[in-house]
């Protein structure tokens, strides 16, 4: 091929001369380096997108300039090779085995859930064994989660009541 050869489209495009085009290989290489983080694929998707416009898959109307067409065309495909590649790629790939290893998983580890649930049943029970006054305000205030205000109006308490119970409600659990 000659570099002055001419792609032509149907009537209503613009043909695209091959200088033209190769005279944003770099910018679209680099542009789809920044999106891929490879440059062996980067290539390779340029090298569609140029493939795209000699087979006449995609003509150039001139509706916007030659390199925005080409970035265009360029993004498409990528959004395919992403789509194309989605779910190929698997631990299974890695050398490394301690790296698959190393994922933690968000969710605890059954031990550690029946770890948590007995701690959680000891509070309870120590709450529980705590005096009726200190009781109710921890029940209120901490477990329920209910306002200040509110468990001081139910307890017929003040504020300052408040904290104090709960202050020695806590020091006793500690114990």
């Amino acid at each position: 091929m000659t570099a002055a050869a001419t792609f032509a489209a149907p009537s209503s495009f613009l043909p695209v001369s091959w200088t033209e085009m190769v005279s944003h290989r770099s910018y679209l290489v680099r542009f789809a380096q920044r999106k891929l983080h490879d440059p062996m694929l980067a290539e390779d998707v340029v090298h569609d997108v140029f493939e795209a416009v000699i087979s006449g898959r995609a003509a150039f109307a001139g509706r916007a300039a030659l390199r925005s067409w080409l970035t265009a065309i360029l993004k498409h495909k990528i959004v395919d090779l992403v789509r194309s590649r989605v779910g190929l790629e698997s631990l299974d790939d890695e050398t490394d085995d301690s790296a698959a290893l190393a994922i933690a998983c968000p969710q605890p580890q059954p031990d550690e859930v029946a770890t948590q649930r007995e701690a959680l049943r000891q509070t309870l029970a120590r709450i529980e064994a705590l005096p009726p006054g200190l009781r109710d305000v921890v029940e209120l205030r901490v477990l329920q989660d209910q306002p200040t205000e509110a468990v001081c109006e139910a307890l017929s308490i003040s504020e300052d009541n408040l904290f104090v119970r709960l202050h020695r409600a806590r020091k006793q659990l500690m114990n």
